[in-house]
């Protein structure tokens, strides 16, 4: 279990890492959008969440995909 909670961990930190640098790069005047919608804290929990989410599903997937050996495959040249 703590092996997918210390990717997951990576995979969320890497999301709000993204989702800062959108903010502070104000791509696509997103940063604009969001501080000037009356619903701004919704806007924040969907983008931080959406993304976050994905990132440490992403990073989950890729660590368990990655566990396999090559033992099952001998004759193959890695």
């Amino acid at each position: 279990m703590s092996f997918l909670l210390t990717h997951l961990v990576i995979g969320v930190v890497a999301g709000v890492a993204v989702c800062l640098g959108l903010l502070a790069l104000d791509v696509a005047s997103l940063r604009t959008l969001l501080l000037g919608s009356e619903y701004r804290l919704v806007g924040f929990i969907l983008l931080f969440g959406s993304v976050c989410g994905t990132f440490g599903g992403v990073a989950m997937a890729v660590a368990v995909m990655n566990l396999g050996d090559w033992s099952d495959h001998p004759d193959r040249d890695y």
